[in-house]
């Protein structure tokens, strides 16, 4: 049985790009974090019937592509430095080996070489703002590896190969920072440096103007592009989310937030336009 027979067309479910900061912004929710769950609340409220999640966080970084196929993937505590209660968290949503076959099956029809990974935990990337945004974990998820050769284009194709996963009941999400720099880090409370709003806001423009182009190219039309992304692993997922949105979006915006003067939070929802 084909899987369009086995899952029927619904309404797609919104794309989604989610900024999920410093580690620390498991137990520091700020205002992002309640606006991701009561956001992750009105979509299950719209879908009840929500097969999953694809997400792809610039901590799962793979020479080739890969995708998580384990049924009950583990919480991975990458990180270091932080307060105990931080490497208690666990978030046990279990894997889906059948969407993650799809997910094979769908980039590896687009060209896209991609293989599984059977023993893959969930990094920080993922798990952090999933416990924001489904705090019972009982959604299944299934991880994309980021190539490490990648560039806006080829992660944009990614996730328009897995573009009809969304009529499918499945949530397609990029997981990132709209700001990045973490030599700038001081920690605290700090007012938003100027430079992090004006990139984050030519973003939002630049988005709810639908221009595609503009947005592959930002590293050299968007103001501060380096400064904000010194490398660009961390903002590549949003290409992921934009990708897999379709050709006609508009921008849902859950926050536009910044934590400590640097780290910009911004979380939208993309969405066919009315």
């Amino acid at each position: 049985m084909s899987a369009t027979a086995q899952h029927p067309v619904h309404t797609p479910v919104p794309a989604l790009y989610v900024s999920h900061g410093a580690p620390l912004f498991a137990i520091e929710a700020g205002e992002t974090g309640p606006a991701l769950t009561r956001w992750g609340e009105g979509l299950r409220a719209r879908f009840p019937g929500l097969r999953g999640v694809v997400i792809m966080s610039p901590h799962w970084m793979a020479r080739t592509p890969q995708v998580m196929t384990g049924a009950q993937p583990a919480t991975w505590h990458d990180f270091g430095g932080f307060p105990p209660a931080l490497y208690q968290l666990q978030y046990p949503a279990p894997g889906s080996p059948a969407l993650a076959a799809e997910v094979l099956r769908l980039l590896q029809a687009a060209g896209v070489p991609a293989e599984g990974d059977a023993k893959r935990p969930f990094d920080h990337g993922a798990w952090v703002p999933l416990m924001h945004l489904f705090p019972q974990a009982d959604v299944p998820v299934v991880q994309v590896a980021l190539p490490a050769d990648a560039g806006p284009a080829e992660v944009y194709a990614m996730g328009v190969a897995l573009r009809s996963l969304r009529a499918q009941g499945v949530l397609v999400l990029g997981s990132g920072s709209m700001t990045h720099n973490l030599s700038e880090f001081f920690g605290g409370a700090h007012a938003p440096a100027p430079y992090v709003l004006e990139f984050s806001r030519w973003i939002e423009a630049a988005v709810a103007r639908g221009d595609l182009q503009a947005l592959l190219n930002y590293r050299t039309q968007a103001p501060h592009a380096v400064r904000a992304h010194p490398t660009e692993d961390h903002f590549l997922p949003f290409f992921f989310a934009l990708g897999a949105a379709g050709d006609d979006w508009q921008a849902d915006y859950l926050s536009r937030e910044v934590m400590y003067g640097i780290l910009a939070m911004d979380a939208f929802a993309l969405q066919p336009a009315a």
